[in-house]
């Protein structure tokens, strides 16, 4: 079968003398892997370099015993960082590129997450604080994908945590002081902290950028969100250590 459909460029690799394979993060279809046969003998022959995270119009023959389609055609339509190729956005950028990679299914659609990594991208040529851009796209991405973290009251007892609560990786959740003793290590966390993230769960991608956060703030998300994802993907992301 023929499809065609738009794509974000995730991630590529050389195969064999002459031909590319790309994994494309696509609107329609989720996440794709094609062959483009021939692209490095003649780079004319696509009209696209494929390079990563720029969005292409791609066209496939969709093999049903395959996970690997092959690519008639591919036309770059944005490569949103072409013009700015500093280190932290370019890290930023292979950072959501692997996250979605590892997180998402193959070929299983899901528009919001596809529209949330179009807007990081965009929003990376502009955005003066990268690192909380960073953390908006990991707290929209767990809410997105069914993981987020249970945040309004205590994973364990369902009570308010009104004061000092602690932050379990393995529940998912906050503890209050009376269940935190009996759960396992649990990391300290401030009510600010956790008021950043519901939100930013709660609110559209403009109004969650334009939240203002201390730096403390920041440290404490870096470091909830960063392990909570690599707990419960049961690996760390190779990018997460060039994070600022």
């Amino acid at each position: 079968m023929i499809v065609k459909t738009e794509g974000i460029v995730l991630k590529t690799f050389d195969f064999r003398e002459t031909s590319r394979i790309a994994t494309f993060f696509t609107r329609d279809f989720g996440k794709v892997k094609g062959i483009l046969k021939g692209i490095r003998r003649d780079p004319k022959k696509f009209g696209s370099s494929i390079e990563k995270f720029s969005v292409n119009d791609i066209v496939y023959y969709q093999h049903r015993n395959n996970d690997i389609h092959l690519v008639s055609h591919c036309d770059m339509k944005d490569f949103f960082l072409g013009r700015h190729l500093d280190l932290e956005r370019m890290t930023a950028a292979s950072y959501a590129s692997e996250l979605i990679d590892t997180l998402m299914p193959a070929e299983e659609q899901n528009l919001e997450i596809y529209n949330l990594m179009r807007v990081f991208l965009k929003c990376l040529q502009t955005t003066a604080d990268v690192g909380k851009l960073v953390q908006t796209f990991q707290i929209k991405i767990l809410s997105l994908s069914g993981f987020q973290p249970h945040l309004e009251t205590c994973v364990s007892c369902c009570k308010n945590v009104a004061d000092a609560p602690r932050f379990s990786l393995a529940l998912g959740g906050l503890l209050c002081g009376v269940c935190k003793d009996s759960h396992g290590e649990a990391a300290l966390i401030s009510l600010g902290a956790v008021a950043s993230i519901l939100h930013i769960q709660k609110n559209n991608w403009e109004a969650a950028l334009r939240l203002r956060m201390e730096p403390f703030i920041k440290k404490e998300l870096k470091y909830v969100l960063n392990h909570f994802l690599a707990f419960h993907l049961e690996r760390d992301l190779r990018s997460t250590r060039f994070l600022t």
